[in-house]
């Protein structure tokens, strides 16, 4: 019989937040993948697991996936760790999980710590619709385009950066979303945890005057729909009714439906708009 993967959480610092079955089942299992062995052997030796290792990271992720999957072919049980938190969150562990269903490969997950979502309950944010972003991209062109997508995203925003970049970070976010409320997650279960609820300008300054440490996830609000809904109506204030009607005609709609979406647009009775529908 082929062997199961498991996907382990981990503590993301406070080593108390390990479970029950995440220790069993580092102990039942033939193989550990660990993005960083020398790390994990610390976590591994604190819980008494003697399970062998083997490394599986971000370097390693597409050749290293296929020899774990053909290990769990052959009925080895193999549990997947990362250095802190979630296997897959922000961390190897997608490109195993995509082989193992190809290949029929049973996938559990044993679930723990995860810095995002800790942020985003403490964050004193809207926790009902959330935007995962990780890291934002290093490449410039495909940074501003992620960044200007986020402009009219109304989920709350969660995403993770690196001290040293953080003031460089919070200032593109205030460029482009501008004086959004944020709060500034650090060192998340760790002695000195922090969480900084303020808004983005307010954060920066902070952050210039005050050098960050350690591991930092941004909880950023989402955009109001009021405020997209204002953006909408003055887009339409540069455009007389008629060529907002035609502008749908020409897309395909005939009057009737042009009329009714103008009116929509617009937020005003469709009688509003119809006499100036007859001159077209």
């Amino acid at each position: 019989m082929a062997g199961v993967l498991y996907l382990v959480a981990t503590p993301i610092g406070n080593l108390e937040d390990m479970t029950y079955r995440a220790v069993r089942i580092l102990n039942e299992v033939d193989l550990i993948a660990a993005e960083d062995t020398r790390n994990s052997i610390k976590l591994l030796n604190h819980f008494e697991v003697k399970t062998p290792m083997t490394s599986y990271h971000e370097h390693n992720k597409y050749e290293k996936a296929e020899e774990l999957v053909a290990k769990l072919e052959s009925g080895t049980n193999i549990a997947v760790i990362t250095d802190a938190g979630t296997p897959g969150i922000s961390d190897p562990g997608e490109e195993l999980v995509r082989l193992a269903y190809e290949s029929g490969i049973t996938v559990v997950p044993v679930p723990g710590a995860c810095a995002a979502v800790n942020a985003l309950i403490a964050s004193g944010l809207p926790t009902r619709r959330f935007s995962f972003e990780a890291f934002l991209p290093v490449d410039k062109k495909e940074r501003r385009y992620v960044l200007d997508e986020l402009k009219k995203d109304t989920r709350t925003l969660v995403i993770y950066e690196a001290p040293h970049r953080l003031v460089k970070t919070l200032g593109e976010l205030l460029e482009t979303l501008g004086d959004r409320g944020v709060t500034v997650c650090r060192e998340l279960t760790k002695k000195h945890e922090t969480f900084f609820k303020t808004n983005l300008s307010v954060a920066k300054e902070y952050y210039e005057a005050n050098e960050p440490k350690g591991e930092c996830i941004i909880v950023v609000q989402g955009e109001s729909r009021e405020n997209l809904e204002e953006e909408t109506r003055r887009k339409w204030d540069t455009m007389t009714i008629p060529e907002h009607i035609k502008m749908y005609m020409n897309q395909g709609m005939d009057k009737k439906e042009a009329t009714k979406q103008v009116a929509k647009d617009r937020g005003v009775p469709k009688r509003d708009i119809y006499e100036y529908s007859t001159e077209i």
